[in-house]
């Protein structure tokens, strides 16, 4: 027995001696695309944006990218996760979707940045510096658009991902200027907000072809019977050029959701 204890302490040592001679050789950073800061002038004040980039590519290539626009899109909120899955989605063997450049909005305030005025004196209160989607819709399409555009290889092809607060916005998007993007995946939407006051409005008529993927995990009698009221709306408006899918994740909730509906709609989408 002492024998066995004997040639296990050495065994551990002298493992322990061959790692401790291996070094580092060189440390570089790991860059999967870039972050940018921009002065926006309908914002009044600076946003940071991660981009991630599509491995291969090249500014001075003649190859152009679709992009999605990502609500949320901090590095610490889902800009890397989501970033992932196009990654994996547009491997050659997956295929699943094209290669595609990501851009990833970092939030300063989602709550003003992501909600429409209010008649809900609670929420009022509660919420305060809530009510300015309008001058971030502005942001995105006169701002933000054209800057990806100018700079980077894409093509007309765009897609919006929004979730909870994010979902509403992309709702009042696909509602007020659909024309803005092509695809829209709208995941667990807080359609609640101003007593589900979007869900009255009638949404502007478009001619352009359309993808829209709605999901909402078990997340509440409101939250779920919102969700599929504005999928059953869309579906009476739907065109020909329409593409509408709704999906209920049941084994899901408000926090996890997000991941499996991105895929899910990629693989209905694309």
């Amino acid at each position: 027995m002492k024998i066995k204890v004997i040639i296990t302490i050495l065994i551990v040592f002298m493992f322990n001696n061959v790692i401790a001679q291996i070094k580092i050789e060189a440390r570089n950073p790991l860059i999967i695309g870039e972050k940018i800061e921009i002065k926006s002038k309908i914002l009044n004040e600076n946003r940071l944006i991660n981009i991630y980039l599509p491995n291969g590519y090249a500014k001075d290539s003649i190859k152009t990218y679709p992009v999605i626009y990502l609500l949320d899109g901090s590095i610490n909120e889902d800009f890397i996760h989501i970033s992932g899955l196009v990654q994996f989605g547009s491997f050659s063997w997956i295929n699943m979707l094209p290669e595609t450049i990501v851009v990833g909005i970092s939030n300063i305030d989602r709550k003003r940045d992501f909600t429409f005025p209010t008649s809900i004196k609670k929420d009022k209160k509660t919420f305060p510096t809530t009510g300015e989607s309008d001058k971030f819709i502005n942001f995105i399409e006169k701002e933000l658009q054209p800057l990806i555009t100018k700079n980077y290889n894409t093509n007309s092809t765009k897609t919006l991902i929004g979730q909870s607060l994010g979902g509403l916005l992309a709702t009042e998007i696909l509602f007020k200027k659909p024309d803005l993007f092509d695809n829209y995946i709208i995941v667990s939407p807080s359609i609640w907000w101003d007593n589900e006051s979007l869900l009255k409005m009638k949404p502007k008529e478009y001619t352009s072809k359309k993808a829209i993927y709605i999901a909402v995990g078990k997340e509440g009698k409101v939250m779920e019977r919102t969700a599929k009221e504005l999928y059953e709306k869309l579906k009476l408006d739907k065109t020909k050029n329409t593409q509408l899918f709704f999906k209920f994740l049941e084994k899901q909730n408000h926090g996890d959701a997000l991941h499996l509906s991105v895929y899910n709609a990629f693989e209905k989408i694309f």
